[in-house]
């Protein structure tokens, strides 16, 4: 997994909690500001039809806009893609690869989430 997501000043460090597992159904989607004593750094996580969890961050790579900056919904109908509300760029869920818009060929920059065993999705290694 690229660690890119670790240069950002407000990278929260392993193991802050991010929102229990149980508040992310399959095929939604949930954009968060993770706090911790380094800032707020801004999330999107998904779960996919098969249960897998996707986390990124969430920030468009054509300007670095969040996602959800112009409303709440990122996700496809499908529950396949996220489509930045600005700009309209789509991001494959399971890959974060920008395949339609203005940030084709780029890609989100991914970020590990794991479930603890209280429950909780918390940043990973």
């Amino acid at each position: 997994m690229n660690d890119a997501w670790r240069n950002y000043r407000s990278a929260p460090p392993i193991g802050t909690q991010v929102l229990r597992a149980s508040e992310i159904g399959r095929n939604q989607s949930r954009c968060v500001s993770v706090e911790s004593d380094n800032g707020r750094f801004p999330l999107v996580m998904v779960r996919d039809a098969e249960g897998q969890l996707h986390a990124w961050v969430n920030a468009c790579p054509h300007q670095y806009l969040p996602l959800d900056g112009r409303g709440d919904n990122i996700l496809s109908r499908d529950g396949d893609l996220l489509i930045c509300t600005s700009h309209q760029a789509t991001f494959r869920v399971d890959t974060g690869e920008g395949i339609s818009g203005p940030a084709q060929g780029e890609a989100l920059e991914p970020v590990p989430v794991m479930e603890d065993a209280d429950g909780w999705l918390v940043i990973g290694a």
